[in-house]
């Protein structure tokens, strides 16, 4: 049997007021990190208007947690990444009677000295495969990786 050593555990609460599509949220992060964000259906469905989703935070999440596991991977390479930008696009379609979270496209450009782009794209594929917040999607939402070296 696998030991599991519990590394961090965070927290966020949602107060929400109203039905689905008339109500709105509040969403607190606790750490603190970040102030209060409002979150509404139109914000997941139609324009963002300076709201947030669930699906932009699980990009954000996914786009953070990536980045330091290419990081982590170039540096046990030996070459450790100048600079990587990493955006994370999540997709929300309808599928049979609701929403689903169907897929999560990762874009990342990287600047590392001394690897050349095949070197790039294989250490960004195996990264993804480490990815704590990849692991905790796949099999369930569909992941697409493009990788480019600076």
């Amino acid at each position: 049997m696998t030991s599991v050593t519990i590394l961090a555990q965070r927290r966020a609460q949602v107060t929400w007021e109203n039905d689905l599509v008339k109500g709105k949220g509040t969403l607190r992060f606790g750490s603190g990190a970040v102030p209060e964000l409002p979150v509404t259906w139109a914000s997941r469905t139609e324009r963002s208007d300076g709201k947030t989703s669930p699906e932009e935070l699980l990009a954000a999440a996914h786009a953070s947690c990536y980045a330091m596991a290419l990081s982590s991977t170039l540096a046990r390479n030996g070459t450790p990444p100048t600079r990587l930008e990493v955006s994370a696009e999540c997709t929300l379609d309808k599928v049979g009677d609701g929403p689903k979270v169907t897929a999560m496209n990762l874009t990342v450009t990287g600047q590392v000295q001394g690897i050349n782009q095949t070197q790039f794209q294989q250490a960004a594929n195996d990264a993804e495969k480490v990815c704590p917040i990849s692991n905790a999607i796949r099999n369930n939402v569909t992941i697409n990786l493009t990788a480019n070296l600076a």
